[in-house]
């Protein structure tokens, strides 16, 4: 039987897969138990446009706890701050194969109040 992480990556790499043959710039999550990541990465995967993390002096000082739905809403909002900076108005969301509920929901959530098309 295969480990929780091989899992995941084995849906990652396929949704991936199928946002390079669409050609767009992908908005990744990633998720620890402690912090999330966000980028917004383009098109040939090769350079990072936009990042925010819970590790950021600016979200931590907004936040109290790291590991929540909240923080999560306050990283979705800056990362639409910057693409927007960054000149990027839609983008497909890489949820980097975990499941859309939770955090990362709430961050996807958050970026699309925030004026990113998802």
């Amino acid at each position: 039987m295969k480990d929780k992480k091989q899992s995941r990556m084995r849906r990652a790499r396929k949704l991936r897969a199928k946002i390079a043959r669409q050609g767009v710039q992908r908005l990744s999550v990633h998720r620890t138990s402690q912090h999330i990541y966000a980028q917004v990465i383009d098109e040939t995967g090769g350079k990072v446009l936009a990042a925010v993390s819970t590790l950021d002096a600016g979200v931590k000082k907004e936040v109290k706890n790291t590991s929540n739905c909240a923080a999560a809403a306050v990283v979705g909002k800056q990362i639409a701050e910057l693409a927007k900076k960054a000149g990027v108005e839609s983008v497909a969301f890489d949820r980097s194969g975990f499941r859309y509920h939770g955090r990362v929901k709430a961050l996807a959530e958050a970026a699309r109040e925030a004026g990113l098309k998802l």
